[in-house]
């Protein structure tokens, strides 16, 4: 998804730090759905890392895009670490 042409996609095993509410993409055509993801919740995902302003000041977050080609957006890196 996020490789361009020629490179190989490269998947992080992240695991969520406490529990968080996410909405995941599954299609441009369909309803956010939103799930609960548990604290200690391993998966695989590419990391499109960036910074969001806030009212409370700039923010370290990602969008996380799942090997079954589902995605989520603006996950603040406090919400989870990387297991590999």
């Amino acid at each position: 998804m996020l490789a361009c042409s020629g490179d190989i996609a490269v998947y992080h095993t992240i695991q969520f730090a406490g529990d968080f509410m996410i909405d995941i993409e599954v299609s441009p055509k369909q309803p956010l759905e939103r799930i609960l993801v548990r604290a200690g919740s391993s998966i695989r995902a590419q990391l499109r890392p960036y910074v969001a302003e806030t009212t409370d000041g700039p923010v370290e977050v990602a969008d996380l895009y799942f090997e079954d080609g589902s995605a989520t957006r603006t996950v603040p890196f406090a919400c989870f670490f990387f297991v590999d």
